[in-house]
């Protein structure tokens, strides 16, 4: 180093830049509750690794048990938030919720079909808050113009019946491959089918989520249901999802992986209001409760009046 140019001027060799993690726009609704929608999105896309970029595209009015109404955004707001960003930051992977309105579906549409190349990932909640005249336009313009750039479309498998196949009468649920064929009618690869129930013997505890193709199931996980009502899981599944596709995880292992993240956050839920369990994206931070083994490993230690502040075991499976 020249002695006589001070420390950080010109001349010092600079220290290179970290990398930059997968970069994911999520176009979502802001939820006050932080359980789904953008927060949701964001705590997992950070749990995961990722960087959100979130574009807003309606406003909850919510709390922990219910959606009471929404104010979706001006679809030329909602481009302006997205081509801002997309001007300076490389995208690697797109995440899609709630968009609003029809008009703000076509206007994210429009932004998606300049970056083909980019994996997407959509969810579908359950939208039986809507009224019917927001409700209709809605869905058929996601049938339309969202499910021809999805990689893989999210949905419980009610949602997903309810949507693909409104007319289905047979006593039997259609399976995750039906569901598969009718998406890929609209030009969709892949469908990932959450909360299938099973009714064979002694697997009524479990429910199943499998991902399918056209051509039939590809993956998937059983687990146990819980015995409780959760808000944010199909957005925080989703979003796992888009993180590990974004960093060019390869599809299989991505959504076996994306299951299971969905799976501990829920096992770690906590509930900070009066309605349902929201997901902890964050469980895998938590330190371990102190085993017994620990505790008797130094029997002659001073006992302390009070236990040290640990937070509690969190049953993983």
């Amino acid at each position: 180093m020249n002695p006589e140019a001070p420390a950080g001027m010109a001349g010092e060799a600079e220290a290179p830049e970290s990398p930059a993690p997968a970069c994911v726009m999520c176009f979502n609704a802001a939820d006050p509750t932080g359980a789904g929608g953008l927060p949701g999105d964001i705590a997992t896309l950070a749990a995961m690794g990722a960087h959100a970029l979130p574009v807003t595209t309606a406003i909850l009015l919510r709390d922990s048990a219910e959606i009471f109404d929404q104010h979706a955004l001006d679809p030329d707001v909602v481009v302006e938030q997205a081509r801002t960003v997309l001007e300076d930051i490389t995208v690697t992977g797109w995440k899609v919720g709630f968009l609003g309105s029809a008009e703000g579906v076509s206007a994210v549409a429009e932004i998606l079909s300049d970056y083909p190349d980019v994996p997407l990932v959509s969810y579908l909640p359950n939208l039986g808050w809507l009224d019917d005249d927001t409700a209709q336009p809605y869905l058929e313009a996601f049938k339309e113009l969202i499910l021809p750039a999805t990689e893989v479309l999210v949905g419980s498998h009610k949602t997903l019946t309810d949507f693909l196949l409104p007319d289905w009468d047979s006593e039997r649920p259609p399976s995750a491959r039906e569901l598969a064929v009718a998406a890929g009618e609209r030009g969709t690869r892949y469908v990932l089918v959450t909360g299938i129930h099973l009714s064979s013997k002694g697997a009524e505890q479990f429910i199943d989520n499998v991902l399918a193709s056209p051509q039939g199931a590809l993956t998937g996980e059983k687990f146990e249901m819980f015995d409780t009502s959760f808000v944010g899981a199909g957005d925080t599944l989703s979003a796992a999802l888009a993180a590990l596709l974004a960093s060019g995880g390869e599809l299989h292992a991505a959504v076996g992986e994306a299951l299971a993240f969905m799976d501990q956050s829920l096992d770690a839920g906590f509930r900070p209001g009066m309605g349902s369990v929201m997901p902890d994206r964050f469980f895998w931070a938590v330190p371990p409760a102190e085993d017994e083994s620990d505790a008797t490993a130094a029997p002659d230690a001073p006992a302390t009046e009070e236990p040290p502040t640990k937070s509690p075991a969190r049953r993983v499976h």
